[in-house]
């Protein structure tokens, strides 16, 4: 549980600023701990949305509300661990129904702006991808496909399956094979994950590609969320390091406002990479 006494470093470096520009100093970086992600899972049935949330997630997921995903309200489930939160929003997957792809469209442009991430997942096994291609140029355009990661699932399902313990070589190659081709059709900002969470496969890599693709002010929080054997080194330093650079930003923005008298902009530039150094410092006790 966080303490008041968990800022004290803090405090004390800007302690020679004025009392409410700190004070507005602290306040912003308090709601930066605050912060609760949301993070989108896009999947047709089957995909295998909830085990991976399973595999990946600590916490208990319990749905804020009982509506089904459905055209107007996708189902929405919220975790935590200690003081931190973050929320998954279910939404339904494309090319099941070109009735309902319509209203899904609504859907997604209603609830895009709101997500930290979109963690579009594919089945290996599915070739049918012409209305997945259209709805990412069309609904998700320029504008958002910063968010979307894409995700092969079920890689234990790519041919030729065995049902054993670990992926066979040539299953590997067409999985290689199903990431370039997804990466020719949808020409994705990140680079597309596989994992397979029967095999356990794929999924240290793909948590830590996920924590690269979030906001800043999103991958602490994400972090804490994560199952330990998940919060490796490349994870937690990813995130102390954005934390770090968020503080940083709220420095700056408070530096640019135009009633700052020159001589407080002064101290608050003096300060700021002592500020984020210390920020880093004490992320642990934050998150």
């Amino acid at each position: 549980m966080r303490k008041p006494e968990d800022l004290q470093p803090l405090q004390n470096i800007l302690s020679n600023l004025p009392q409410w520009v700190s004070e507005r100093i602290l306040q912003q970086i308090n709601q930066l701990t605050h912060y609760e992600p949301v993070i989108g899972i896009m999947g047709k049935s089957g995909a295998g949305k909830s085990s991976l949330c399973n595999a990946l997630f600590a916490s208990e997921v319990s749905p804020v509300s009982d509506v089904a995903a459905c055209t107007r309200e996708p189902l929405r489930f919220r975790l935590q661990v200690g003081d931190c939160y973050m929320t998954l929003m279910d939404l339904p997957g494309v090319g099941e129904s070109s009735t309902r792809d319509t209203e899904y469209a609504a859907l997604y442009r209603e609830q895009l702006s709101r997500l930290d991430l979109v963690l579009w997942l594919i089945k290996a096994d599915d070739r049918a991808l012409t209305v997945d291609e259209h709805f990412y140029h069309q609904v998700i355009g320029e504008v958002y496909r910063h968010k979307v990661l894409f995700v092969i699932s079920q890689s234990d399902k790519a041919e030729p399956t065995s049902g054993g313990g670990q992926l066979s070589t040539a299953q590997k190659k067409n999985i290689s094979r199903k990431i370039c081709l997804l990466h020719e059709l949808f020409q994705p900002v990140h680079p597309v994950c596989a994992v397979s969470v029967r095999l356990q496969w794929g999924l240290r890599v793909m948590a830590e590609r996920m924590i690269k693709c979030l906001p800043r002010e999103a991958t602490s929080p994400v972090v804490s969320q994560l199952q330990p054997s998940f919060r490796t080194t490349v994870v937690r330093e990813q995130a102390r390091s954005d934390f770090g650079e968020t503080v940083g930003a709220v420095l700056d923005s408070i530096s640019a406002f135009p009633l700052i008298p020159a001589p407080v902009r002064a101290v608050i530039q003096a300060v700021r990479t002592t500020v984020v150094s210390v920020a880093r410092a004490v992320w642990d006790f934050f998150f």
